[in-house]
Parts: C-alpha cells; sequence; structure tokens
C-alpha cells in the first residue's frame, strides 16, 4: 500500500499563513503607530494650552510689576526691576525685591518676562515729516530717497487719496503684483513699513544694515550722502529701532537711547550722549544701582539750554511685555501691548504669540 505525501498543498498552506501574520503583524503595527501619534498629538494640543495659559500668566505678571511702582519715585527709567534693571533703592524694601523676572514658576511650568516701554521709541503715527527725515538721515539713507521714504509713510498713514509729491497712494500699489491698497490708517503693526513705497525694494532700511558693524562716518549721518553706486548699504540701525506705532507720543528721556533722543528737535549726537551720561550715574552704565534718572523734564535744560516741553516725559505708558512660556521641553514666545490707565490699571491693548 502506496501513501501519497502533499508537499505541494502544504507549502502554500505555509505561505499563506505567513502572508496572514505578515499583514496582521503589519496592521498592528500601524495601529500601534498611529496610537502614538494620536497620544503625541493629544499630549501636544494639551501643551499648547497650557502653555497659552502661562503665557496670559507671564502678561498678569508683568502688569502686577508694573503696578509696584517705588515710591518717591516720580518717574520710569532702566534702573526699575520692571525694566531689568538692578532695581532701584525704593524697590530694595518692596515685595518686588523677592520677584525674578526669569524663570519664575507658575504651575508645572515657568514663565520670563521682558518689559519694554514703548515711550523709549517715536510714535510712528504722530511723526512729522521733519521727525522721520531727521530719522533717515541719522541712519545714512542716500538723499535722494529721504523724501520718497519720508512721503510714502506719510501717506500710508493719512486717510485721504492724494500722494505727496514723492510718496504713493492706492493707484501706484495696485500697479504692483501682487496688487494692494494704501492703508490710508494709523499703522497697527509697525512691520507694515515693509509694504511701503521706497522701503518695499529696501527692507534694509526697516532692519539696519548687516553687512558690517562699522559706524558711518560723520558726514554720511548729517548730510545723508548715502552709499556709493553698487554698494550695499549699511545702516546702524533701522526703522524699526526709532519707531513704535504704540505710545503716549512723548520721548521717555530716561530710558530712550542716543539715537531716538536726537529725534527731539534740537538735541544733536553730543547732547543725547551728555543726557544718557547723566542719568547712567558715576558707573556710566544704564540699568544699575548708582543711576540718577531725571525728575522732571525740565532737568534738561541743564545740558540742552531749552526745554523741549511737551516732546518728552520722565514717564512712560505703553509697554510690550515678552513672554517666554515653558512646560518641560514645550517653550513658546508671547507678546503683549500694555497701556497705563491709572496707578491700579494696566489695560492689555493686544496678545499674540510668534
Amino acid at each position: 500500500m502506496k501513501i501519497r505525501t502533499r508537499h505541494g498543498s502544504d507549502g502554500i498552506a505555509l505561505i499563506m499563513v505567513m502572508c496572514a501574520i505578515f499583514v496582521l503583524s503589519a496592521l498592528a503595527a500601524g495601529f500601534m503607530l498611529s496610537m502614538k501619534v494620536e497620544t503625541k498629538l493629544a499630549q501636544n494640543a494639551n501643551s499648547e494650552q497650557q502653555l497659552l495659559w502661562l503665557g496670559r500668566s507671564g502678561v498678569e505678571l508683568a502688569r502686577y510689576v508694573l503696578m509696584q511702582h517705588p515710591p518717591g519715585e516720580p518717574y520710569d527709567s532702566l534702573n526699575q526691576k520692571w525694566a531689568g534693571g538692578s532695581g532701584s533703592l525704593g524697590e530694595s524694601n518692596s515685595v518686588l525685591s523677592s520677584i525674578s523676572l526669569d524663570n519664575y514658576p507658575v504651575g508645572d511650568g515657568t514663565v520670563s518676562i521682558k518689559i519694554i516701554d514703548l515711550e523709549r521709541k517715536v510714535n510712528i503715527n504722530t511723526a512729522s515729516a521733519t521727525t522721520i527725515q531727521q530719522a533717515l538721515t541719522l541712519m545714512g539713507v542716500d538723499a535722494n530717497a529721504i523724501s520718497v521714504v519720508s512721503d510714502s509713510i506719510l501717506d500710508w498713514i493719512d486717510s485721504d487719496d492724494l500722494p505727496r509729491p514723492a510718496g504713493a497712494k492706492s493707484d501706484y500699489y495696485q500697479g504692483l503684483n501682487p496688487p494692494y491698497y494704501a492703508k490710508n490708517a494709523p499703522i497697527d503693526d509697525l512691520s507694515e513699513l515693509l509694504l511701503v513705497k521706497g522701503i518695499l525694494d529696501h527692507p534694509e532700511i526697516y532692519w539696519g544694515g548687516a553687512a558690517t558693524n562699522h559706524e558711518p562716518a560723520a558726514f554720511q549721518h548729517k548730510l545723508g550722502l548715502g552709499t556709493a553706486p553698487g554698494q550695499i548699504p549699511d545702516y546702524p540701525f533701522g526703522l524699526t529701532n526709532i519707531f513704535t506705532p504704540f505710545s503716549s507720543g512723548k520721548i521717555n528721556i530716561n530710558t530712550a537711547d542716543a539715537n531716538v533722543l536726537q529725534m527731539i528737535p534740537g538735541v544733536d549726537a553730543a547732547m543725547a550722549d551728555a543726557i544718557i551720561k547723566q542719568r547712567a550715574g558715576p558707573d556710566g552704565v544704564d540699568g544699575t544701582e548708582d543711576d540718577i534718572p531725571f525728575q522732571n523734564v525740565g532737568q534738561l535744560a541743564a545740558i540742552t539750554g531749552f526745554n523741549p516741553g511737551n516732546l518728552c516725559d520722565v514717564h512712560s505708558s505703553t509697554y510690550e511685555v515678552h513672554v517666554t512660556a515653558q512646560i518641560g521641553g514645550y517653550k513658546r514666545e508671547y507678546v503683549a501691548i500694555l497701556a497705563h490707565i491709572s496707578a491700579t490699571d494696566f489695560q492689555i491693548v493686544s496678545f499674540y504669540w510668534q
């Protein structure tokens, strides 16, 4: 009696079983990967929500710090705690002495805040043609471009449809690709200047030059002679370092840098340096314990020989707050604009994340 084997059928069955195992393994692996991704997405969403609340907490911390104004100090200056300074004498025994602006613990995370007063800059929405041209001249912008940039900025802001001699309105911008309209309203975000004629093709005017770090020659500053043909412009600073769309319109002489101080009519480079030297105290460094901030604008007369009146102040009323929120390995940057309404009220004008 002969027994026949079924090697062919057994082999096919084995292959089918192996294929089934492979398919099931692939499906299981895919399912596990999907579950891992879903879990990660859920964790990210939860972290984003936590970071958002941390960011808001950072803004509230900034509001609290700003409300603890040192008694007996009728000014805002760079040596005070809100500005990241070492703390003035009036703050040494206050609640601010134990508060850190870096890695402040909040719940399961930390927040770090940086507060910048906007009165250290010039309000672009209230700046005159003379003020804008002064900034461009200090930057060393070519004299032929100064009137174009100045007129175009003012045309972007004002509400009429009549362009200035070197400016531009919607007719000009509609001819661009892609076309857009002139805003004809106050600037809300300073980066709008990158859309303005004269800056549109030369964004270095907005950002400042980066080719080298040398200081432009004095004649270049004063006469606005610019650069030689084919030479890449190298501006020591940009419009973003001088202007802001939010402020009271006055310049705080205790916080403004030398370039902004020269936006005050009658103040030249030597006077600006003297103002900073006076307020910085014996060590010549802003933001330290020996600072001697101006207590009123009238004190400027000893340096400049005149009283700038309503153009300046020793107070700030608008602040830009940068918050770094962190939970574990997650981090996000938030920005808020605060307006000083009263001694106990700093209103949040805007809040967004970067």
